[in-house]
């Protein structure tokens, strides 16, 4: 096995030239040959990644894996409770689906990333596998000393990162010999060619700030130095250069959050913009909100950023109400802009804000709307206006928004449920342009962007 050793970088520091030009799709419970038969299609809609959901050995009681809401015939957050850091389960499929789905992928260019999740075991410890207690020293060795019991105050840090999030057993992420397990199973899936990771539950693993589990025998909070190849533990070491991985944690924001010091390991998640944008949705208008402004101590450039993630989604259904239209909306205008890597999420085919699970089949596609046109339109237009600086121009009714970049495009959308005219200042030099999408043509007049625009429609303009 080769080795790889990581050298901090300062993901605080922002380069006000840098441009992001990658975009994400969520194939939220998309099975591998599901992905697989839809890598061409994903690929022509610009994506240049595609996230799935947990691979790894997890919870599965009899007749579970076909539903994803149902109280016998499964549930999708059964895949967020590993018993054992083995590839493959009953919801995702198998490692030699995986492997041909990523043969899928390298055929594309598209890069696969996988959701990790070492922070906790499955509810039921008896589910957990024998081998994954017995390569971590047997089950008192597996969990911090206070890790099955429930976090009360997610504000603690204490708490945070040493106590079970949502009651889940907290797991004793510094043990070494749970460190090398883990390491074993992330160099099995780089051999695969996996080039990313994307860690839930981010902020319940300590950093060197935060409170050390000594009743654990717990020196130093470590995990993630051994995660992005910092360190060796029992002569395994991260397989690749860490800067060769795309790598963000889900680090949702809240109070006393070290959003600084995770930054040294990896990107975050954007979650108090994403609020912000579904804000703006709700209002159909930008006005009083500020959404140029990140919200965050992390630099633009290493952010994840979404309209509505699978939590917002599925949990308390946050983001559900929002129409397919207006989430599309949305993700143009966060796709267009030039920092943050835009995460699209796939809904369930057949979904609606009546009945958030769709067909409800466990590793179905999701619906159609990953390819929609201005889906596409705006994942081409990131990757096209590389080196270009945004300039984001918002109407005084706050419901039409122009992302320009640089003197070569612009991003024009209409957040309201009317239509409207866009008159507003652009880069673009002064002549007729014709929408990408709809053909629908607009004018520059000194300067000045000028337009007719259809309710929740967004128009890509590019100087030829």
């Amino acid at each position: 096995m080769c080795s790889a050793s990581a050298i901090a970088t300062d993901r605080t520091a922002h380069d006000p030239n840098f441009t992001n030009t990658g975009s994400i799709l969520h194939v939220w419970s998309w099975n591998f040959p599901a992905i697989a038969a839809n890598m061409k299609t994903i690929a022509e809609a610009g994506f240049t990644m595609i996230q799935t959901s947990p691979v790894q050995h997890c919870y599965a009681p009899g007749g579970s894996g076909k539903k994803l809401y149902d109280d016998k015939a499964g549930n999708w957050y059964y895949y967020y409770q590993p018993t054992d850091w083995k590839i493959g389960n009953n919801i995702v499929g198998t490692r030699e689906q995986m492997q041909e789905m990523m043969d899928s992928a390298a055929k594309y260019d598209v890069k696969v990333i996988v959701d990790v999740l070492p922070n906790h075991t499955a509810f039921d410890v008896d589910a957990v596998s024998d081998d994954f207690y017995r390569a971590v020293g047997g089950r008192d060795k597996m969990y911090h000393s206070n890790g099955l019991a429930a976090i009360t105050d997610y504000n603690d840090r204490s708490q945070c990162t040493l106590m079970g999030t949502g009651g889940l057993p907290d797991v004793n992420t510094e043990n070494p010999a749970f460190q090398k397990y883990y390491m074993r199973f992330v160099n099995e899936l780089i051999a695969m060619g996996v080039r990313g990771f994307r860690y839930d539950t981010a902020k319940h693993i300590g950093v060197h700030s935060d409170p050390v589990d000594t009743a654990s025998g717990v020196k130093v909070n470590d995990f993630w130095d051994v995660a992005t190849g910092r360190k060796s533990v029992g002569g395994v070491r991260l397989a690749i250069p860490y800067d060769s991985l795309f790598v963000y944690g889900e680090v949702l924001q809240d109070r006393n959050v070290p959003e600084a010091e995770y930054a040294g390991y990896f990107g975050q998640t954007a979650s108090s913009y994403g609020h912000i944008i579904r804000q703006m949705l709700d209002s159909c208008s930008a006005a009083g909100l500020d959404i140029a402004d990140w919200r965050h101590s992390a630099a633009p450039e290493y952010l994840t950023t979404w309209v509505e993630s699978h939590d917002t989604y599925c949990n308390a259904h946050e983001s559900a109400h929002l129409t397919d239209a207006q989430i599309r909306t949305a993700y143009v205008l966060i796709t267009a802009r030039q920092n943050g890597t835009p995460l699209f999420f796939s809904r369930p085919n057949g979904s609606s804000a009546d009945n958030v699970w769709g067909d409800n089949i466990m590793g179905a596609r999701g619906n159609s709307e990953f390819f929609h046109p201005e889906v596409a339109a705006a994942n081409k237009f990131r990757t096209a206006m590389a080196g270009q600086k945004e300039d984001i121009r918002i109407s005084e009714k706050g419901n039409v928004i122009v992302v320009n970049r640089g003197k070569k495009g612009a991003a024009v959308i209409n957040v309201s449920k009317s239509a409207d005219f866009v008159d507003l200042p652009t880069g673009l030099p002064d002549g007729r342009y014709k929408d990408v999408v709809y053909g629908k043509e607009f004018r520059v007049v000194k300067g000045q962007l000028k337009g007719v625009m259809a309710p929740l429609r967004t128009y890509i303009l590019v100087k030829g």
